[in-house]
């Protein structure tokens, strides 16, 4: 076996150009690399009452410094305005009530489907009737909702009889039957209509959204007032005691890159490369169980992310397991991409490295090249987790290191992403972490390069105020996107910033 190798770990560029590894020891010293709300943040809210209270009060507590309590492996938050250079002010909101007579009438169905769907279209249609009756609009909006939002609003739910306010109308099969061949009778296809939606309030929501460019934030109120959500025991039934700044600094740097701040960049990438991963998802609604969601995430040297929907089509082998695409439609979704980074960037890029979980074949490579110049070189990327390799440390206490790489050949290689930690004296696994596998699977590129490029990936989750994450970013929320694209029944979307689906 050949020796492993350790790749430095990649630096991130925060404010006055100043490079760090963990990106809450930038942001506390030196602060975001761009902020666009010099002037503060105005934050929507959809709640009751009660939850705007909650809101309010989290977020006068997160304009202090929080602390996790008997917790020195995570650092404390220092306080938003101390770390981003804005405000976000619990006064400067503007709110949109939910009642709670509101809610009961849409919570209380038989059915999950009608449940989530009547529930996603009374918040729905509040923040888009806000948007456009409101002269100052709002820079985000945040939809607090009480636990049981979260608690039947899922697919499947159970409903307990006693709350049953309105009954099933009709059965899952024949919803699902009328969707393909309506019925003559127009109240039977309307009661079917919510079976052509995600039983998932989170995904529907932000599917039904994504065509009016509306950011947001969804939490229950058990996460932002823990304390007063009780067991029998009279303790918190989610305590957040441990992980309290953990929770400040994601909540804070996920709200304020998704009001259009960057919170910082990668310092050492390759200027004109441009990453993509492939992203597939099953649509259950379609009667071709092949038929799925294609789209792809896009990811420039700058840190930015944009989502590009391709077509529905019999994409899966189930033979095989795999996804592929037929060359035309690899072509449109690439061509698609690529112009988007020339409007951007005012050139097309020099690199352009493809990830997926799967080899692809030849038939869509030929359509992924057919989409690129001469000018820009393509690679192909496979990333595996799941494989056949697991190293120990016997002489120590501690896991593998993060960063460690053992190089098979000259086109294949694992790369321990997750691991023990110097700088934090501990590991970002729970266990024995596993590598990912990674191949070039087409095109030609140097393997430590592409390693080191994943690496640095997994460092773009502004979504998660963390040092790592296990998957580089092209990968790491490819389920997550597409569960929300194969969420609604969605026939166009255009290229929209990677903030609108997370």
């Amino acid at each position: 076996m050949k020796k492993l190798t350790l790749l430095t770990e990649p630096k991130l560029l925060f404010g006055h150009d100043q490079k760090m590894e963990d990106p809450r020891d930038g942001l506390t010293l030196f602060g975001p690399i761009e902020n666009y709300k010099p002037h503060g943040i105005r934050s929507g809210v959809v709640s009751t009452k009660e939850g705007l209270r909650k809101f309010r009060e989290y977020l006068k507590s997160i304009n202090t410094p929080v602390f996790n309590l008997n917790n020195v492996t995570r650092p404390y938050f220092p306080g938003f305005e101390t770390i981003f250079g804005t405000r976000w002010s619990p006064e400067d909101v503007m709110h949109v009530e939910l009642t709670e007579k509101e809610l009961h009438r849409v919570l209380y169905h038989e059915d999950s489907h009608h449940r989530t769907y009547d529930t996603v279209s009374l918040i729905a249609d509040k923040i888009l009737q806000a948007v456009r009756d409101e002269d100052s609009s709002a820079d985000m909006w945040f939809i607090v909702l009480p636990d049981e939002v979260y608690q039947y609003c899922r697919p499947n739910a159970p409903l307990e009889k006693e709350l049953v306010v309105t009954p099933r109308t009709i059965g899952k099969a024949r919803a699902k039957k009328l969707l393909h061949s309506p019925s003559l009778f127009a109240e039977e296809n309307v009661d079917a209509e919510p079976y052509g939606y995600d039983a998932n309030f989170h995904n529907q929501l932000k599917a039904r959204l994504l065509s009016s460019s509306v950011a947001t934030q969804i939490f229950r109120e058990s996460t932002l007032a823990p304390e007063e959500f009780l067991n029998a025991l009279g303790r918190p039934k989610r305590d957040f005691s441990k992980i309290r700044g953990h929770l400040a600094w994601s909540i804070s740097t996920a709200a304020f890159y998704k009001t259009g701040g960057r919170p910082w960049k990668l310092s050492d990438i390759r200027e004109k490369v441009c990453y993509i991963g492939i992203v597939y998802k099953l649509d259950e609604r379609s009667r071709d169980t092949r038929n799925a969601c294609c789209a792809a995430q896009m990811f420039l040297d700058s840190g930015d992310g944009i989502v590009f929907k391709g077509a529905v089509g019999p994409w899966y082998n189930r033979k095989k397991g795999e996804f592929h695409l037929k060359p035309e439609q690899a072509r449109e979704l690439i061509g698609l991409a690529v112009e988007t980074y020339r409007k951007k960037e005012g050139t097309v890029p020099r690199e352009l490295f493809i990830h997926a979980k799967t080899r692809f074949n030849d038939e869509e490579w030929q359509g992924f090249s057919d989409a690129v110049s001469s000018d820009t070189h393509l690679v192909g990327i496979t990333i595996k987790k799941n494989v056949p390799l697991k190293l120990y440390r016997p002489e120590s206490k501690f896991p593998m290191l993060r960063g460690l790489a053992h190089v098979q050949n000259d086109r294949s290689g694992f790369l321990w992403t997750k691991g023990f930690v110097p700088r934090l004296q501990t590991s970002l696994a729970m266990e024995v972490p596993n590598p990912l596998f990674i191949e070039i699977s087409k095109g030609t590129a140097d393997i430590e390069t592409v390693l080191a490029d994943i690496l640095a990936l997994t460092k773009l989750n502004y979504n998660a105020c963390i040092y790592g994450d296990g998957d580089p970013v092209t990968l790491r929320f490819a389920n997550a996107v597409g569960e929300i694209l194969t969420a609604a029944p969605l026939d166009k979307t255009p290229p929209l910033s990677f903030k609108y689906y997370i």
